[in-house]
């Protein structure tokens, strides 16, 4: 399982969502002074289950690891929607009014696709590799019968 560089692409991106969770979107200055607000308080429920939605998609990936195709189309998926996310913290930046300063995990979701396109060309190429000793040896086996 470690063995493959998708493997550590698909970690590096459970890690990076799961600190999603926890951290803070963005900060300004309320009424009782200086309030924080972090990603699962967006837009309060949609937020939370892109999150959550992305959150399991790459676990997902990360431990189908005997399945590439699979793995690679999961990878996809949360690259997919990591994007999605990252568009809509843009949005939510441009229509942010002046007191707000967002933090530097609102480049997370950036990273998540970035992490997981990488992760699915690994799974892409490892799966031409599997083909290609299927083929050698289909060839090989054809030969020794003639």
């Amino acid at each position: 399982m470690w063995q493959r560089i998708q493997t550590l692409y698909l970690a590096i991106s459970t890690v990076l969502v799961a600190v999603l969770f926890f951290s803070t979107a963005f900060t300004y200055n309320g009424a009782d002074g200086l309030q924080e607000v972090s990603y699962l308080q967006l837009q309060k429920p949609y937020f939370a289950i892109l999150l959550g939605i992305l959150a399991a998609i790459v676990l997902l990936a990360l431990v189908t690891f005997k399945v590439r195709i699979l793995q690679m189309r999961l990878s996809v998926l949360s690259a997919m929607v990591a994007l999605g996310m990252q568009i809509w913290l843009v949005v939510l930046y441009f229509q942010a009014p002046d007191g707000i300063v967002f933090r530097w995990t609102a480049v997370f979701p950036i990273a998540v696709t970035i992490l997981n396109m990488l992760a699915a060309r690994g799974c892409y190429q490892d799966q031409l590799m599997v083909e290609s000793a299927y083929r050698i040896r289909e060839s090989r086996r054809k030969r020794g019968k003639k």
